[in-house]
């Protein structure tokens, strides 16, 4: 229809009815994450045209990896890959995206998103569009799936996001009943979809995750199976950032989880009283950062002293790797029964304060404010098991999720619970005595 078709308003006829126009240079561009990705729309839209009166009408080549005019005449169908720099100044007049909830950090499809969402707005003006196809997203990848469907330009009402989502709990995913009804209307009028058989799959394939029953077969939004955390028991913990805010003189913990180089460096704040978790500090390394690039010691020293500064640091927890020698600093200068090692590679001691932290936020013992790179952080990380428990790790050595900030808030956690079991919630007040 983009290609070839009346697809562009022309004018009203006379009963009031809008006539359609062809674009005068179609280029329409299919991006995926790799070029295989885009066969199966190439291999439709080149079946719906082969030996069709359209391709005697006008005139078509079409190729297995392009479809053009033999006359010449400029215009075609073609299909990108994720490689932003090589496609940033094209100027097409319609582009599907597909499958954008592969669309991660990991493969450059953010970067790829912006660039084809950037080269069709220079012509919106003129009728150029865009659509994006997905699956429902799994919230801790951050995908632009995810991006779209947060954006403030859905909720305002400029984007159209259209989906079908099938209203069932993930507790009765084994009931026959709901789940053929979750079916049908996950799947709408897609008549082709094999219900019965579907049904079967998810009632008794126990080698599939749940997760992604929910995902893929009823499009809801769920975590993968070996997510840390869920976004629904984070976002029960959320409180209003202006109710009760931390304030200084509070009496708080620290959680530090430092790197110099290789990954981020993050400092967290816990109130003691009510658990309120908040970023004290956060230095992560850039997407594009120069392979010699540092985290900035001195705005962590900086950060470290304002925290003391400000507030009660009743007890602070700091992983010792790479930073030992300014632990062993802090430690004098505001007092060793404040400021502690905690070896995060130590597993036993590390999976206690892990559970500790999740069985926090599955019983709302603790709260956060919504900050976004803390939430990406503790939604990015996955679990590891280790002989002595479970663990939290990145989901790839080499993965750009980072989830500093996830084990600072462990250890911040950590050290409130330690604080308490000290005695330190109860302040010490002077007695005045009068004769």
């Amino acid at each position: 229809m983009e290609f070839i078709g009346p697809c562009r308003f022309s004018h009203w006829d006379a009963y009031g009815l809008p006539v359609g126009k062809s674009v005068p240079l179609p280029l329409v561009q299919l991006g995926a994450t790799a070029l295989d990705q885009t066969q199966q729309t190439m291999d439709f839209i080149r079946g719906q045209l082969s030996e069709s009166p359209a391709e005697r009408e006008y005139r078509l080549d079409i190729g297995k990896s392009k479809i053009q005019f033999k006359s010449g005449r400029p215009g075609s169908i073609v299909p990108k890959a994720t490689s932003a720099p090589t496609n940033e100044g094209n100027r097409p007049s319609f582009v599907l995206m597909d499958e954008v909830h592969l669309w991660v950090g990991a493969t450059g499809g953010p970067d790829f998103y912006q660039v084809l969402k950037r080269n069709i707005e220079k012509t919106t003006s003129v009728g150029s569009r865009w659509v994006t196809t997905t699956n429902a997203y799994n919230p801790s990848q951050d995908s632009v799936a995810q991006q779209i469907h947060e954006s403030e330009m859905v909720s305002q009402g400029f984007w159209l996001y259209d989906c079908l989502e099938a209203s069932i709990r993930v507790e009765d995913i084994r009931d026959e009943e709901k789940v053929r009804a979750a079916l049908v209307e996950a799947y709408g009028d897609a008549h082709w979809a094999d219900i019965d058989g579907l049904t079967r799959t998810i009632l008794y394939d126990r080698t599939t995750p749940d997760s992604t029953y929910c995902r893929f077969f009823f499009n809801q939004i769920a975590e993968s199976s070996d997510g840390w955390m869920n976004k629904a028991e984070w976002d029960a913990c959320y409180v209003d950032p202006n109710e009760d805010p931390v304030s200084p003189g509070d009496q708080i913990a620290i959680g530090f989880d430092g790197s110099v180089r290789g990954d981020g460096t993050s400092l967290m704040g816990i109130r003691l009283r009510d658990a309120r978790l908040f970023i004290l500090g956060s230095w992560l390394r850039p997407e594009n950062a120069p392979d010699d690039w540092e985290v900035d010691v001195l705005s962590v020293e900086a950060a470290v002293k304002r925290a003391f500064d400000t507030y009660r640091v009743e007890w602070s927890y700091f992983d010792p790797p790479w930073w030992q020698e300014n632990i062993g600093r802090w430690s004098i200068e505001y007092g060793d029964d404040r400021v502690y090692e905690f070896w995060s590679n130590k597993p036993t001691r590390m999976v206690q304060a892990t559970e500790r932290f999740r069985t926090a936020v599955l019983v709302g013992d603790l709260a956060h404010v919504g900050e976004h790179e803390l939430t990406r952080h503790v939604l990015n990380a996955v679990t590891r098991e280790v002989p002595q428990g479970l663990l939290i790790t990145k989901d790839s050595p080499r993965s750009k999720r980072k989830i500093d900030h996830a084990v600072a808030a462990v250890l911040a956690m950590e050290a409130r619970a330690d604080a308490i079991a000290d005695g330190r919630m109860q302040i010490k007040r002077r007695r005045v005595i009068g004769f």
